[in-house]
């Protein structure tokens, strides 16, 4: 039987960003992970357009070609995982895009987050939390945060530190979120395929 299938979302586009360095640390914690199967997907891949189709998924089918094809994505997951910036207080934009141009693919699903910046992404996670509910995910209540001075240590302006410098204060977080999401992600597939 193959283990349940979770998307590890790049929710920033831009040229500087962070998020390569905390999505490898990610990607290398959950590479042999025992009971669910992990794929990087980053937003750069999908040539999004801004929303502009007449109503949602849940309403209309989509017509543009790059919004079905990113559906086509989500659907294949059964949670997520966001590396999350925080941009202004929020989620990057081209994240609330992404999460705009479906609604289907991602209901009764979980979402959790490796959220990171100077207050460690809290501002962006409630927002995405926010977000979530209201495509009917189920948001994780365990998250990871990398804030403060343990930011500036590894973030390239700052000290530029490698993230197994800081792994001892992200670890205990990492393995919570990881335990919801595998019960989380066990009872919604179950559900969904009851």
């Amino acid at each position: 039987m193959s283990k349940p299938r979770i998307a590890v979302i790049i929710s920033s586009t831009r040229k500087a960003r962070f998020a390569d360095k905390p999505a490898a640390w990610l990607m290398e914690q959950v590479a042999n992970h025992p009971e669910l199967d992990f794929e990087l997907v980053d937003l750069r891949d999908y040539d999004l357009p801004f929303f502009d189709e007449a109503a949602s998924n849940a309403w209309v089918p989509s017509q543009d070609e790059r919004a079905q094809r990113w559906q086509q994505k989500v659907a294949g997951f059964d949670g997520y995982l966001f590396v999350l910036a925080e941009y202004n207080h929020s989620i990057p934009a081209a994240l609330k895009n992404a999460f705009d141009q479906d609604y289907v693919g991602w209901n009764r699903k979980p979402g959790g987050a490796l959220a990171y910046g100077s207050m460690g992404g809290a501002r962006s996670l409630e927002h995405l939390r926010n977000v979530m509910v209201e495509v009917q995910m189920v948001p994780l209540r365990n998250a990871v945060h990398i804030g403060g001075s343990d930011f500036f240590k590894v973030w390239s302006g700052g000290q530029n530190a490698p993230l197994t410098e800081i792994e001892g204060i992200l670890k205990p977080s990492l393995d919570a979120m990881l335990d919801e999401l595998v019960w989380w992600t066990k009872a919604t597939k179950a559900a969904r395929e009851g």
